[in-house]
């Protein structure tokens, strides 16, 4: 029997795993996708708020203001990149003034701290700012991290600590025990103590197999976005927001970590919970939003559109507890700010849920993670000894990126290692350039069949069963291994 199942390899679910590791226990994670992260921590605008915007009184204010600041530490003990750039909150008319001086305010009672910056001191850090801005409320707190990487980053120090993690294991049923639960996957039947659902957009009907009700439902709202490519990495420096509405923090443009630019996201209810397709009608709209707040948008060097799920509720408000079952432990309707709450739901959940309930023993050694290389930020020196003492640092892959064959290689041996092509993509990067590897991808394809054991036929794109090559071609043979 497992001490703990967590169900759902988002952030959330992964910085649970992470916590858990530190303990004594049996965790097993399991998720439903071919990866690890890859829904709604795939796919959002990837900023650190500092936590003056939520509703007073409300979890997600609590579990913002905390999350935000244990992820300077938290991205040191996970070895993945974190970066302080500081945001601007736009003003274009007198209402919307008055809307910053209400988040001011607020701010200040959080023990935030924010300035009331005027036009001439906004050009001062943003030269693209819209001609219509007149103030703005900035921030330097916010922050920007990768969060797919920290999620991944989290997950293989859990593995490392005996955690385990499963696979394209679907959860199909759960029966409430005298001792636990027996939870149910279209392969597998497992047996735990305590069951934490962490599935997301799906998080109302996990709860539905062991409550039988609606406690809660879903409410599944799409984002649409834009990626410039690093050609564009001067257009803004800060996070740029409009002045927030009831609807959310609206169309806003941010860097990336690596130097892209994101524009986005739009806010669209829908039905389909697998639906992450773009359209014409969303991402004129962020045009047309985006040119609110900055000009000399740089369209032409937009290189990617992309959209993801996000998973409020009717309440506006985190779902964080143990539901009409003892012991099955709801993290649900975590939509924004879910990112920068993440360490602080995590650690609540562990501490009032996991902690009170089973009598565990910290480990006395505890596996760190040990960065992987990444030779685009390696100087020349330390260039030439990692190739001196593997040439697969030296032979580059993705040209855009400038990844090698060996960082390759070194994500898909990993813990938690990846299985595809888009799992080698999130770890390392190659495609996440210009070009959207449209050179990169065959070699990429041809190292996961290498190292996998498996024919290139047989490597997946992305989920389980989603190969890109047909067939081999006529009179080519390929060995295994």
């Amino acid at each position: 029997m497992e001490d703990i199942i967590i169900i759902g390899g988002g952030i959330i679910g992964s910085l649970i795993a992470y916590n858990c590791s530190k303990y004594h226990c049996n965790v097993l994670l399991l998720e439903k996708e071919n990866d690890i992260a890859n829904k709604s921590t795939m796919a959002n605008s990837a900023i650190i708020h500092a936590g003056y915007d939520p509703d007073d009184y409300s979890l997600k204010a609590e579990m913002n203001i905390r999350g935000a600041r244990k992820y300077p530490s938290l991205c040191r003990e996970l070895k993945v990149d974190f970066k302080q750039i500081g945001s601007l909150v736009v003003a274009v008319n007198e209402d919307e003034v008055h809307t910053l001086e209400r988040l001011h305010k607020q701010a200040e009672k959080r023990g935030i701290r924010t300035q009331m910056i005027n036009r001439d001191e906004i050009l001062v850090l943003e030269e693209n700012i819209s001609d219509d801005v007149i103030k703005a409320l900035y921030c330097k707190q916010t922050g920007i991290v990768t969060p797919w990487k920290v999620a991944i980053a989290a997950m293989e120090t859990a593995m490392s600590n005996q955690c385990k993690c499963e696979l394209n294991q679907e959860v199909k049923a759960i029966t409430v025990e005298k001792d636990g639960f027996i939870v149910k996957t279209q392969d597998h039947t497992y047996h735990a103590k305590i069951v934490i659902n962490c599935a997301g957009i799906y998080a109302d009907k996990i709860n539905e197999m062991v409550t039988h009700k609606k406690d809660f439902k879903i409410l599944p709202r799409k984002g649409e976005y834009y990626v410039l490519s690093k050609n564009a990495s001067n257009f803004v420096k800060h996070v740029i927001y409009p002045a927030p509405t009831k609807k959310g923090k609206g169309v806003l443009v941010t860097p990336t970590i690596h130097g892209n630019i994101l524009l986005g996201p739009t806010a669209s209810e829908q039905i389909d919970r697998e639906d992450n397709s773009t359209s014409e009608r969303g991402l004129t709209f962020v045009r047309e939003k985006v040119e609110k707040i900055v000009k000399n948008v740089p369209y032409d060097e937009i290189i990617h559109s992309f959209s993801g799920l996000r998973a409020p509720c009717a309440d506006n408000d985190f779902i964080i507890g143990e539901s009409s079952v003892k012991n099955f432990i709801n993290v649900a309707a975590i939509d924004s700010p879910g990112l920068a709450s993440a360490p602080a739901i995590a650690e609540m959940v562990v501490n009032d849920y996991v902690l009170k309930r089973l009598n565990l023993s910290k480990r006395m050694f505890f596996a760190h993670r040990v960065k992987n290389v990444v030779i685009n930020e390696c100087s020349t020196d330390e260039k030439e000894r990692y190739i001196a003492h593997n040439p697969k640092y030296g032979r580059i892959i993705c040209r855009c990126e400038q990844v090698s064959e060996g960082e390759i290689i070194d994500c898909i041996r990993r813990k938690c290692g990846a299985r595809s092509v888009v799992a080698v993509k999130k770890r390392v990067r190659p495609g996440m350039g210009k070009c959207q590897g449209g050179f990169c991808e065959p070699l990429v394809v041809k190292i996961l069949a290498k190292e996998l054991g498996i024919s290139p036929a047989e490597v997946d794109y992305n989920e389980k069963g989603s190969p890109i090559l047909v067939c081999e071609s006529k009179g080519v043979r390929h060995e295994k291994g």
